[in-house]
């Protein structure tokens, strides 16, 4: 286990079930709510530590909790859709059309908007 995990397994084993005597966390939330729970940020802080846009060392004060897979589009507030990110890389998401990937290793790869050539149009 490296020591990211066990700080991850370490954080969510100090949070309350969401039922009472029910075994899971309430780290997954589905389509229930687009809000961030408490539970969920405290789980983003030790997973992310700050925001996961390559390249960005802004710190985990300066970030906003992004839906991968957007609300609107159907994502889940469920932690594995999450991913934090600053308030500069959250808009040049939503409004400048970068896209946050997540690949099979956990880490965060960014595509650009794709813009059409001035001279193609």
């Amino acid at each position: 286990m490296s020591g990211l995990e066990g700080r991850l397994r370490a954080a969510m084993a100090t949070l309350p079930p969401i039922l009472g005597g029910a075994p899971t966390m309430p780290l997954d939330l589905g389509r229930t709510t687009r809000v961030v729970s408490p539970a969920q940020r405290s789980a983003l802080a030790v997973r992310d530590g700050g925001c996961v846009f390559p390249g960005c060392h802004r710190p985990l004060a300066w970030c906003e909790a992004h839906h991968v897979r957007h609300w609107l589009d159907g994502g889940p507030t469920d932690l594995g859709n999450l991913a934090l990110v600053c308030r500069a890389h959250h808009r040049a998401i939503h409004d400048g059309g970068w896209q946050l990937i997540r690949g099979p290793d956990g880490r965060f790869s960014a595509t650009p908007p794709y813009r059409q050539h001035p001279a193609l149009v």
